[in-house]
């Protein structure tokens, strides 16, 4: 059996797969804010209300908002700030007294879907969050490829791609530099974009139903978001070329990205056409947890 626990900012859910993919159990609770140690309680009551309910002990892999230092074991680039300098693996085994692996959300997202999900039929699979954020995970036969220092497929904080000359230098992003993804391709780019253009706050959701009635800023808006995101799409075709790109994240159930976007990536693309197929991620919101959960799938 195979469980997995996803860490997230507000909650933390967990689940039981047996081999074949099939839930065991599942469950979710608030993610302490009152210290870590009392997160690190929660995931030891997750495990064991899993472990109760499927009948049997698994074993265990954890996704969270950052990344441990592959050398150090320290997490670090987390907005769950708890676990920031942490040791959080060490910790949780010695807590548990098994061994457990540890991987970025995004990259349980590519894991997720590489195994059984929209990609399950290719190599190389990368999964794109474009959520409140814009971040990627990366997955090569079926299992995360985190690079060297860990940080590989971090997408969100590398600069727009091709800006213009209104987009220059880029907005200022929480982490200090001008100009990431994270402000732009992203369900935060378009509110800030739709806020900058008309002086008025508007819910991302909100904006795309506005432009699927046909109001003109909206849909100034959105197509500016499509061709930011195929920018994304572009650099990472360049540099990776993966077998097909699977879009987690709220802004990836907007169905209709999934046939504006592709075309507009050739522009970008150092080649004369782009073929990879772009994909919604086939588990949704729970391609995260069930990503963890696969971490142990050798």
């Amino acid at each position: 059996m195979f469980i997995g626990i996803d860490w997230g900012g507000t909650k933390m859910e967990v689940i039981a797969l047996d081999r074949d993919g099939e839930t065991r159990a599942r469950h979710r609770v608030a993610t302490p804010t009152s210290g870590y140690d009392d997160c690190i309680r929660a995931v030891l009551d997750l495990v064991a209300a899993a472990e109760q309910t499927a009948g049997e002990e698994g074993s265990i892999g954890i996704g969270i908002p950052g990344s441990p230092n592959p050398r150090t074991g320290i997490v670090r680039n987390s907005n769950a700030v708890l676990i920031n300098g942490k040791p959080l693996g060490r910790d949780l085994e010695q807590a548990l007294g098994r061994r457990v692996r540890l991987a970025n959300d995004a990259n349980c997202l590519a894991v997720s879907e590489a195994v059984d999900g929209a990609g399950k039929d290719a190599q190389t699979v990368f999964g794109v969050i474009v959520g409140t954020g814009h971040g990627g995970g990366l997955a090569i036969g079926k299992k995360v490829h985190a690079g060297y220092q860990g940080v590989a497929a971090e997408i969100g904080h590398y600069p727009l791609p091709w800006m213009t000359k209104d987009e220059y230098p880029g907005h200022k992003c929480w982490c200090g530099k001008h100009g990431c993804l994270d402000m732009y391709a992203c369900g935060t780019g378009v509110e800030l974009d739709y806020r900058l253009t008309t002086g008025v706050e508007k819910r991302g959701r909100d904006i795309i139903e506005a432009k699927r009635a046909g109001d003109p800023v909206a849909t100034g808006v959105y197509d500016r978001f499509v061709d930011r995101l195929a920018r994304s799409l572009a650099l990472l075709t360049n540099i990776v070329d993966p077998d097909v790109f699977v879009l987690g994240g709220g802004m990836s159930n907007v169905d209709e990205i999934y046939e504006d976007v592709p075309p507009l990536v050739v522009d970008y693309l150092f080649g004369d056409s782009f073929e990879t197929p772009v994909r919604k991620a086939l588990h949704g919101d729970s391609s995260g947890v069930r990503g963890a959960a696969w971490l142990w799938k050798d």
